[in-house]
């Protein structure tokens, strides 16, 4: 098992790789169409937005937290 403390690491990269699969398919499929070689298109659309997914999730994920806490009434508030 992997260490709890590269939980946020690991975190990163499986929602940058996933997200950038899904996207990347949606906007290879959208400018090529279903052509010849969309699987190498894809692949390599891929790889190049999540390169850039990776370390920008890193970058943002401390930020959405922060903003979420301001956004989320904690538990005491919500009981009075």
């Amino acid at each position: 098992m992997i260490p709890a403390r590269f939980e946020p690491a690991l975190f990163a990269l499986l929602l940058s790789g996933l997200m950038s699969l899904v996207v990347s398919a949606i906007s290879t499929w959208r400018s090529a169409g279903l052509a010849e070689g969309f699987p190498r298109l894809w692949l390599g659309a891929w790889l190049a937005s999540w390169l850039v997914a990776f370390p920008l999730v890193l970058a943002i994920a401390p930020i959405a937290r922060r903003a979420v806490r301001r956004l989320v009434r904690s538990d005491q508030e919500n009981s009075r």
